[in-house]
């Protein structure tokens, strides 16, 4: 196949698409967004099954992809000089560079690392950078962020080939772990006396990027002790920033609880999640990881907008109250933030006995 482009001079380019040997994709900085661009990759690599794909992420998302089919290489966008950086991905000669990461500064490293072919959303008035500007429509942005990536590499196929075969309706979003992974995150449980033989629930209290999206700590307090009542193990998880919030939660419980806060790595924290029976979370990175395991997720939901970004999987459910002023897309709320405390206890334990597993109160251990 022959892919032809005209570039900023009218000049017409023509390559071969087995002369397209290296790619470069900028990725994501967020935990939840990296998760949601594994369906584009995993299309991008059907486009070029025998080219060579590196994912130029930042170091604390680069363990979502440690096991990831469809990639050849992660590279750790670390501190320090931005001509550093090009220089080094100069000397990779790429041939096709694909942001997804929307940044003026993601097309200045494309065009400065000399990639032939440069695609992305003519974010921040980076259009003149790339060589393929992509059609970012209203259509686009109202859609789940899912879709936002995916369509980054529908319209890459139909550019340089004419056609999309970008699969809208059958979403390739699964998070892989091997084995070796879960075995090793078993035994480090161990350490932490925690019993993987009961009905495992990991509870993330935090959100670091957002205080409006956090469930109020005497709800997450309440919810974690009726849980150890009836019997279920409950793992506090989160990053080591966060660790303030869940110490706030376990000093105000009178049942005992387990804390894995700040005391695993990203890959280690995907391995649990992988195991558990439940994860109950705000709208965070966790929740979206949890999703794409496919393992029984309940986020909780307040000033952010559901219909654009959410949890996306099979067993992924979410909670939220109705409020005239929601979603606001705040990250602190001016007024009571009526939108997570109008979510009980209650309505969190009902959702998560149906997602347990339960069949009846007598089954549900008296969570009900």
């Amino acid at each position: 196949i022959t892919i032809c482009f005209v570039d900023k001079k009218g000049i017409k380019k023509v390559f071969k698409e087995e002369s397209v040997k290296n790619i470069l994709v900028r990725g994501t900085n967020w935990v939840g967004d990296s998760v949601i661009t594994i369906p584009a990759l995993r299309e991008l690599k059907r486009i070029f099954p025998q080219a060579k794909i590196s994912l130029l992420v930042k170091p604390w998302v680069s363990g979502i992809f440690e096991d990831l089919e469809c990639l050849d290489e992660i590279i750790k966008y670390e501190r320090g000089s931005l001509w550093g950086k090009i220089k080094k991905l100069q000397e990779k000669n790429f041939d096709l560079t694909v942001l997804f990461q929307n940044a003026f500064e993601a097309a200045v490293i494309a065009f400065g690392a000399k990639s032939k072919i440069r695609v992305g959303f003519p974010t921040e008035w980076r259009g003149f950078l790339l060589t393929h500007s992509l059609n970012l429509s209203k259509e686009i942005l109202s859609l789940h962020q899912i879709y936002y990536y995916l369509h980054i590499v529908s319209q890459l196929e139909e550019r340089l080939f004419g056609k999309s075969q970008v699969d809208f309706e059958n979403v390739k979003y699964h998070l892989p772990v091997k084995d070796e992974r879960k075995k090793a995150i078993k035994e480090k449980l161990k350490e932490f006396d925690i019993d993987t033989s009961k009905k495992l629930v990991a509870i993330n209290p935090g959100a670091t990027n957002s205080r409006a999206k956090r469930w109020p700590i005497d709800q997450f307090t309440e919810l974690a002790d009726r849980l150890v009542s009836a019997g279920v193990e409950v793992v506090f998880i989160g990053a080591e920033a966060e660790l303030d919030i869940t110490e706030s939660v376990i000093k105000k419980m009178w049942q005992p609880a387990k804390i894995l806060t700040g005391k695993t790595s990203l890959s280690e924290s995907i391995a649990f999640l992988s195991i558990c029976d439940l994860l109950i979370s705000n709208d965070t990175g966790p929740a979206y990881i949890s999703a794409a395991l496919d393992r029984p997720t309940l986020t909780i939901f307040g000033p952010t907008d559901d219909k654009m970004i959410c949890p996306f999987g099979t067993q992924a459910e979410l909670i939220r109250k109705e409020v005239e002023c929601s979603p606001c897309m705040l990250k602190d709320c001016p007024i009571d933030h009526r939108c997570m405390k109008g979510i009980t206890v209650q309505m969190v334990l009902n959702r998560t006995v149906e997602l347990l597993g339960y069949q009846s109160k007598r089954g549900s251990n008296g969570l009900k």
